[in-house]
C-alpha cells in the first residue's frame, strides 16, 4: 500500500498548540485498545505513524504517561488548554510518533489504514471495514 508524502500542519481546538508533520508515513492505522477507545470516544483510534523526526510541536503542552499492555511506556502529548490529543509515542518504537488522523480534519483524504490492532477488545458496534486485516493484539514482527 502506497504511504503518502506529507507536509501539513494541524492546530489544536483552541488554536493555541500547532503540530507540523513532514515527510514519508510509516504507517496507517486503527487501534482499539481500551486507552484509543477511551481517547477518541469511539471504538477505535485512527492514526498515522511518522518517524519523530518528522513531527514538530510548537506551544505549550501536558503530557501523560501510562503502562501499556505491552510492557512499554505510552506517553500522549495534548494541549495544556484545551485538551486536544496531539501526538503520542511508545517506549518501545522511541524513534516513532503517533499522530491522530483526525487531528489533521480537511486535509486527511490520503488516510487509508491497513489493519486493525488489539482486535480483541473492539466491540462489535464499531464498523470497520472488512477487508482490513485484524490483530488480536499487535500485527506479528517480520521475519
Amino acid at each position: 500500500m502506497p504511504r503518502p508524502e506529507l507536509d501539513l500542519t494541524a492546530r489544536c481546538d483552541c488554536g493555541a498548540v500547532t503540530l507540523r508533520v513532514t515527510g514519508k508515513a510509516v504507517s496507517m492505522f486503527q487501534c482499539s485498545c481500551e486507552n484509543c477507545q477511551k481517547v477518541s470516544g469511539s471504538g477505535h483510534s485512527s492514526v498515522v505513524l511518522m518517524p519523530a523526526s518528522s513531527t514538530a510541536l510548537s506551544g505549550i503542552t501536558k503530557s501523560f504517561e501510562r503502562p501499556a499492555d505491552s510492557g512499554a511506556t505510552f506517553t500522549r502529548h495534548f494541549c495544556s488548554g484545551c485538551g486536544t490529543t496531539l501526538l503520542a509515542h511508545s517506549s518501545r518504537a522511541p524513534d516513532l510518533r503517533i499522530v491522530p488522523a483526525g487531528l489533521l480534519a480537511g486535509q486527511n483524504d490520503w488516510f487509508s489504514p491497513n489493519q486493525l490492532i488489539f482486535a480483541r477488545s473492539h466491540p462489535d458496534w464499531d464498523l470497520i471495514a472488512e477487508q482490513i486485516p485484524r490483530y488480536y493484539t499487535y500485527r506479528p514482527e517480520k521475519s
